[in-house]
């Protein structure tokens, strides 16, 4: 598999991440180097970890993983993003956005955007490719457009006109139904 192929499937593969990122980036009162690049780090892990899984699991269980995925992100995202919403429309302490940022919530937004990963690795255990060198390529590639995604995002989330923590959770639910009309209906 070539390189600009490789980077390509990164590229897909990290644009959920980078959607998450900058509604994350929303969240923080003001850019700190060191929250981000964990935050980006967390996300990236996901996706080359969980395309290295999908690769294991390789072709016995290809039909399993493809049936569900996108079930598991929808509800994962839908649910997040639905908490932060409603959190928006509840009203109430201005300072909680960036309990929304916790570790925890990081891993689980993680996980529910690197899902396609192991299906992505699993397709390559079909081609009878090496795993090594396109999860790095995915490492880096997400880890790049997660800490962008995190930088324009807090940029973007000084707007004092606009209710970020309802945008972030609108960004979420969003690529929780992208995610499940690609894999259901638009498939």
């Amino acid at each position: 598999m070539s390189f600009l192929t490789i980077l390509m499937i990164a590229i897909g593969l990290s644009m959920d991440s980078l959607s998450v990122s900058v509604a994350s980036g929303i969240f923080m009162s003001c850019f700190r180097f060191r929250e981000a690049a964990k935050i980006a780090f967390i996300l990236a892990a996901f996706q080359g970890v969980l395309t290295f899984v999908g690769w294991a699991l390789g072709i016995n269980f290809s039909t399993y993983i493809n049936s569900v995925d996108h079930w598991i992100a929808f509800v994962l995202l839908a649910y997040l993003g639905g908490k932060m919403i409603y959190e928006a429309l509840r009203g109430g302490d201005e300072e909680s956005g960036i309990t929304s940022l916790s570790t925890k919530r990081i891993m689980t937004l993680g996980l529910a955007t690197s899902i396609d990963a192991m299906a992505v690795g699993v397709g390559m255990a079909f081609l009878k490719t090496t795993i090594l060198y396109p999860v790095i390529i995915i490492f880096a590639t997400t880890f790049v457009f997660s800490f962008l995604g995190l930088f324009f995002g807090c940029k973007f989330g000084k707007m004092k006109f606009i209710n970020i923590e309802l945008v972030g959770g609108a960004i979420l639910v969003g690529i929780g139904i992208k995610i499940l009309l690609e894999h259901t209906v638009l498939a």
